[in-house]
C-alpha cells in the first residue's frame, strides 16, 4: 500500500489548491460529494488552517461550496449547466486550434502525436484512467501551443467544473471510439495548419462529449434520490 507523501511546507498553499482541484477533476472527489477535511488533513500531512484556505480559493473558482457550519462540499453541475457551458468550451477549444495551426512548431507537434498514439494505446486496451489522463494531455497541449494566457485560464476555468462528469460516467463503445476519430481528425488537421477544419471538428467533439456530461449528471442525481 503506497504512503501519500507529505506536501512540502514552503509551497503548501499552492500543492493544496493544485491538489484538491485534481481530486474533483479526476473524480476523486465527486460532485455533490462532503469533503472530508480531518481525513485529507490527515493524508497529507497538514492541518486543517491551510485546507480550508485551499478550499477557499477553490470556492471562488466554483468548484467547491463552503456551507456555514457545515463545511464543504463540491458543486454539483446541473443538466442546465451542462447546456450553456458546451458552445462556450466548443468555442474555446476551436479558438485554440485555430491559433495552434498558426504558431505550433515541429517539435511540439511530434510531441503532440506521440501523446495522442499513446492514448490510442489505452483506447485499445480498454483502459480508461490513463486514456482521461492522455486526453487531457492532447487538449492541454493544443492550448499550450496556441500560446494565448487568457484562453488558456478561461478554458481551465470551465473545463474543472464540467471534466469529472467525463470521468466517472462511461463511454458507450460507439462514443468512445467517435471520441478518438474527433482527436485522429484534430490531429491531421493541426498537422496541415488547416484551421477551419480543425474549429468544425472540435465543436462537434465537444456537442459529443455533452452526451456523457449529461449522463453522468442523470447518475450523480439518481444516486443522490
Amino acid at each position: 500500500m503506497s504512503v501519500e507523501p507529505a506536501i512540502v511546507r514552503k509551497t503548501l498553499h499552492d500543492e493544496l489548491v493544485s491538489v484538491v482541484r485534481n481530486m474533483i477533476i479526476e473524480g476523486e472527489l465527486r460532485p455533490g460529494s462532503r469533503i472530508a477535511e480531518l481525513r485529507l488533513c490527515s493524508r497529507f500531512g497538514v492541518s486543517r488552517t491551510p485546507l480550508r484556505e485551499a478550499l477557499k480559493v477553490l470556492s471562488a473558482e466554483g468548484l467547491v461550496r463552503l456551507l456555514p457550519n457545515k463545511g464543504a462540499t463540491v458543486v454539483r453541475v446541473t443538466h442546465r449547466e451542462v447546456e450553456e457551458a458546451v458552445p462556450i468550451l466548443g468555442t474555446l477549444e476551436a479558438l485554440a486550434g485555430e491559433l495552434a495551426c498558426e504558431r505550433i512548431d515541429k517539435e511540439r507537434l511530434e510531441q503532440i502525436k506521440s501523446t495522442h498514439r499513446q492514448m490510442v494505446e489505452h483506447f485499445q486496451r480498454s483502459e480508461t484512467q490513463p486514456y482521461h489522463e492522455l486526453n487531457r494531455a492532447v487538449h492541454e497541449a493544443i492550448f499550450e501551443a496556441a500560446d494565448n494566457k487568457t484562453l488558456s485560464e478561461t478554458y481551465n476555468m470551465l473545463k474543472a467544473r464540467l471534466i469529472s462528469l467525463l470521468v466517472i460516467s462511461p463511454q458507450s463503445p460507439r462514443q468512445w471510439a467517435a471520441a478518438v476519430d474527433d482527436h485522429e481528425q484534430m490531429l491531421a488537421a493541426l498537422e496541415a495548419g488547416d484551421s477551419a477544419q480543425f474549429a468544425q471538428i472540435a465543436r462537434g467533439h465537444v456537442r459529443r462529449r455533452a452526451e456523457v456530461m449529461h449522463t453522468a449528471v442523470d447518475m450523480l442525481e439518481a444516486r443522490a434520490a
